[in-house]
């Protein structure tokens, strides 16, 4: 028995390319928010939601797991990410041996619930798993412009296409494991249909105050507004994922904690973070105010760079799992966060006093789309691409001696 399921498996492993280039052919097809919350709703059906999933996820897989391929070779060489390549093929291959499979079964759906949990645990790792790739791989040979220009597109679609997959699994597995949330009457899956933003701030901030007070014993205070232009003294709640917001508002308020610390640590009074949550008819927007000196011009961009960390490189034993914690990721995953369901992330720093982050999101349901990478011609240019001469002239940090152009009379 053992060896017949060798067989298999190899036989798997070996049509695993061809199933890459069969599903890599077609293009997700994304999701919207309200496309999310009707079908979790009491019209759920998990016959329905196995059909689609089990043609979904391979696209989704097949899509990104063409664009790992054109990475560079001394990339796709390191350990790390030939570990995070061979995961994606597992996942590929446990998802195929569903494609043939009836869903009037009810141990075919119970079996394909077990699976989803089964790959979703496996990828936990990708995205320090991934870092460390890139870590070994400027170790081993320096950085350079065309590739650090490549991998910073791919890493921004192979991580979106991470938290799409993620959030497919999170919606079937937690809408038909058969359970209810009585403190979140409105959530369906891992959306809430009326999350209350402000408490999702509140949460965010006493988080990061919490460690912030473990590292500087002291941390600044919130101070908060709302503004809903379209039902004035309502609170404000959008259908959203919390964990999404979450995420990135522990990421701003952590970085404006430590900048505000550091920038007044001889001060009895530290300036609170101030942060305004505006509703309007198209756009929720949460804008984020900081004292903490704020970084100049020229270095925003790095702080979205998967390249660039200002924190102290973490050190990764043989048997010890990756942290996610220095490798300088928070800023650049949490804009993908928010540009997921089409909103966006964004940096306005004056240096010399502070910054302000401000995280636009869809107000509508109907609006918030999944936001997808497709792999096709385009996306190939862009691995393809040749470092050409600017066509901007380079400023020089000396004056130019205008003496060796001197006509001689």
């Amino acid at each position: 028995m053992k060896f017949v399921r060798f067989l298999m498996k190899n036989a798997a492993l070996a049509n695993v390319p061809k199933q890459i280039d069969h599903f890599s052919k077609f293009s997700p097809s994304p999701l919207s928010m309200k496309q999310f919350l009707d079908f979790g709703s009491t019209n759920a059906c998990e016959k329905t939601s196995f059909a689609f999933l089990r043609q979904e996820l391979p696209v989704r897989l097949s899509n990104i797991m063409k664009e790992i391929s054109l990475m560079p070779d001394r990339l796709l060489s390191t350990p790390s990410v030939q570990l995070v390549q061979s995961w994606y093929i597992q996942s590929l291959i446990e998802i195929l041996e569903f494609l043939d499979k009836r869903p009037d079964d009810h141990s075919i759906l119970d079996a394909f619930n077990d699976a989803l949990v089964t790959i979703r645990n496996r990828h936990n790792d990708v995205v320090p798993t991934m870092a460390q790739g890139i870590i070994e791989y400027k170790d081993a040979f320096g950085p350079d412009p065309v590739t650090s220009q490549n991998i910073q597109y791919f890493l921004d679609r192979f991580y979106m296409s991470r938290i799409s997959i993620r959030m497919l699994i999170n919606q079937h597995t937690l809408v038909f494991d058969g359970t209810t949330n009585p403190a979140h009457p409105y959530t369906i899956g891992c959306i809430d249909s009326q999350c209350e933003v402000t408490e999702v701030i509140r949460d965010a901030f006493e988080s990061a105050k919490m460690l912030c007070e473990q590292y500087y014993l002291g941390a600044p205070e919130l101070e908060m507004r709302e503004i809903n232009a379209n039902t004035r003294n309502e609170a404000i709640s959008i259908s959203y994922v919390p964990s999404h917001l979450y995420h990135m508002l522990f990421e701003l308020f952590k970085n404006a904690m430590r900048a505000t610390f550091e920038n007044h640590e001889d001060s009895y009074n530290l300036p609170a973070i101030q942060v305004t949550v505006a509703l309007g008819g198209e756009d929720l927007t949460i804008k984020m105010s900081d004292r903490g000196g704020g970084v100049p011009f020229r270095k925003l961009d790095r702080l979205f760079s998967y390249m660039y960390s200002t924190a102290p490189r973490p050190n990764i034993g043989e048997h010890q799992r990756a942290p996610l914690a220095g490798f300088g990721y928070g800023l650049p995953i949490s804009r993908l966060y928010a540009r997921y369901f089409q909103g966006d992330l964004q940096l306005f720093s004056m240096e010399g006093y502070g910054t302000d982050a401000v995280i636009h999101m869809k107000a509508l349901s109907t609006d918030s789309v999944e936001k997808l990478p497709v792999f096709n011609k385009t996306a190939l240019r862009h691995y393809k691409f040749s470092q050409e001469a600017d066509d901007w002239c380079v400023p020089s940090k000396e004056p130019l001696d205008l003496a060796v152009y001197r006509v001689t009379k």
